[in-house]
């Protein structure tokens, strides 16, 4: 508007003309410096960001080529497969016409008194027809081999072996990719954050896993590491150090009966790498938590691989998971609508060690988190205790979800 005034020789005050710019959202976020997106180690739906370079020995791949095929994307694999059918047939098609043209059959075509090594050869086309119906044993009866030619039996025997050996590879290969239990993985759940909290008594990193198919995943068992760069006493450099987080391993808490959602729990100890982190340290710390649920696909017996990653800015300090199993009349239902959801709840921001020490001289531990959270929890067990209303619970089992914590 501006322009088209000042093009019409039409001065505007001072004031007008240099108008403050009005921030809006967009705005604010170009003028915002752009942030360095955290490399991660793994990603949340589970790829890992490794990438291979200046392999040498690259043979190794095939010397275990069945293993290097399946790992072949589709596309690929699938060229793989038509390309080494084709080569096949052209291959041994290109051997009968040579054995018709060597013994003379292509110059006899039209003599009745001649015996040829396969009838109705006429040519590399034909040979090549032939070849394919002799390895995939298909027999239009138009063309077959006569009884007069040695060296094509030998080859029809030939052709039928390796015939058979290509399809038991090929079709394997194919079978076991169609089959891997890689899809799986995409109907087993991780919540996107991981919570720091008070469990009986103990500060606890927890997560929560869950499986959305009806079809259970058998002996299911879940690990974590820690990654983190470090430097040894000697003053060497480790980066990406992976270090065993607790998750049950000694009391068999690791091993799943994944039915329905369950929070892991790593328990802060002298063992635990968060063992001197506090609520402070934890903000300026750079680590992630690589989660892996592992187990049987019930359906196929295979082995299915689940994982996914926490970095430092996904874990949340005093909070925990909102219950997601109800008990209804005669079943227990999961409301996958609240897996993800936490609130916050009163936790100490000193580090599980300084809390031991405090446990033992015998001093009482205070919260020191906002007031808000400690309102949560007195206004809903009010709430709850003025209704007189009953509530089940196990584990993450709540017939009333706290509203004021959602």
């Amino acid at each position: 508007m501006n322009q088209d005034i000042e093009s019409r020789g039409i001065k505007l005050p001072k004031q007008v003309q240099n108008h403050p710019v009005v921030p809006t959202n967009r705005t604010m976020l170009m003028a915002e410096p752009e942030k360095r997106r955290r490399q991660r180690y793994v990603e949340k739906e589970g790829k890992c960001n490794v990438h291979h370079g200046n392999v040498r020995e690259t043979y190794r791949y095939l010397t275990d080529i069945f293993t290097t095929l399946v790992d072949l994307k589709w596309r690929f694999n699938l060229l793989v497969f038509t390309m080494v059918y084709t080569t096949t047939w052209i291959f041994f098609g290109f051997i009968w016409w040579l054995i018709a043209y060597i013994r003379g059959d292509l110059d006899h075509i039209e003599d009745a008194s001649w015996t040829p090594c396969v009838d109705k050869l006429n040519g590399f086309v034909s040979a090549f027809l032939f070849s394919i119906e002799t390895e995939t044993t298909i027999g239009y009866g138009y063309r077959v081999i006569t009884d007069k030619c040695p060296e094509g039996i030998i080859l029809l025997l030939v052709q039928a072996i390796l015939g058979s050996i290509v399809n038991a590879f090929m079709v394997g290969c194919m079978f076991v990719k169609i089959s891997q239990p890689k899809k799986r993985a995409e109907t087993l759940m991780f919540s996107n954050m991981a919570v720091i909290s008070v469990r009986d008594g103990k500060l606890c990193l927890m997560f929560r896993v869950g499986d959305l198919r009806n079809s259970h995943i058998v002996e299911a068992s879940i690990r974590a590491k820690l990654i983190k760069s470090k430097q040894t006493k000697e003053g060497e450099f480790i980066p990406l150090n992976q270090t065993d987080l607790n998750v049950g391993f000694d009391t068999g808490d690791d091993r799943l009966f994944l039915v329905s959602p369950l929070i892991i729990c790593h328990e802060f100890n002298e063992q635990s790498p968060f063992w001197e982190i506090s609520k402070e340290q934890l903000g300026k710390e750079e680590f992630e938590i690589v989660v892996i649920l592992e187990g049987m696909v019930e359906a196929t017996g295979m082995t299915c691989q689940a994982r996914s990653s926490y970095v430092e800015n996904e874990v949340l300090w005093g909070h925990r998971f909102m219950p997601v199993l109800t008990l209804e009349d005669g079943f227990y239902e999961v409301d996958y609508d609240t897996f993800h959801n936490t609130c916050e709840t009163p936790t100490p921001t000193s580090s599980a060690k300084e809390l031991a020490e405090l446990n033992e001289k015998g001093e009482a531990l205070t919260s020191t988190n906002s007031k808000g959270n400690q309102t949560c929890s007195s206004d809903s067990q009010e709430r709850l205790e003025a209704e007189n209303v009953p509530v089940i619970s196990n584990g993450d089992i709540g017939k009333i979800k706290m509203d004021g914590c959602e």
